[in-house]
């Protein structure tokens, strides 16, 4: 991944982060927030004006990271992800409520649960619990715990979608708290 130093803000941008604040300074559960956060994204999503054009700007290598917005307390992030076709996360869990929103193409998503260990000396171990193919207008949002999954491009073509994090992206560089390796067998 990549990050980018924050563009111009569009005016579309900018009051969807007033709306999320509005939300965020509610000072809500992380699942309530997540949710509510999720229900103000959706109708932006698709939105030809939400994004400045360098923020369409994809890596030929990873998917990009592009910081959007960074609330001074830190209390949340907006970020864009641009990815390429083929281009994936790792399985990760995060550190803070996250909610994402497809704006172009679509994302696969297999999530994850781990499960205790089997015999003793044994460690817990990754189990697929879900897949999903997420489109232009979808949203998810959730809390860790429960939060463990890998994300990828399942288009053939630009794929963007846009994440909200309680916490600040800019600061840590990423709301990855763990990765995880691929599960065998």
């Amino acid at each position: 991944m990549t990050t980018t130093t924050q563009a111009r803000t569009t005016a579309r941008m900018a009051a969807l982060v007033s709306e999320i604040r509005n939300v965020v300074d509610r000072g809500l559960a992380p699942d309530l927030t997540a949710y509510l956060v999720g229900e103000r994204l959706a109708p932006h999503l698709g939105a030809p004006e939400l994004l400045a054009p360098e923020q369409r700007e994809g890596h030929p290598d990873r998917y990009r990271q592009h910081v959007l917005h960074t609330e001074p307390d830190g209390s949340f992030s907006v970020v864009a992800l641009v990815w390429l076709p083929g281009q994936e996360t790792a399985i990760h869990d995060h550190v803070s409520w996250c909610v994402a929103g497809v704006h172009e193409g679509a994302e696969s998503e297999v999530r994850y649960r781990l499960a205790p260990a089997i015999a003793p000396g044994s460690t817990a171990r990754l189990v697929a619990t879900e897949e999903v193919v997420n489109g232009q207008g979808d949203v998810c949002g959730f809390a860790p715990p429960g939060d463990i999954h890998k994300v990828r491009n399942s288009c053939r073509t630009k794929a963007i979608s846009l994440h909200v994090y309680g916490a600040d992206v800019s600061r840590l560089g990423s709301s990855v708290r763990r990765v995880y390796p691929e599960p065998t067998g």
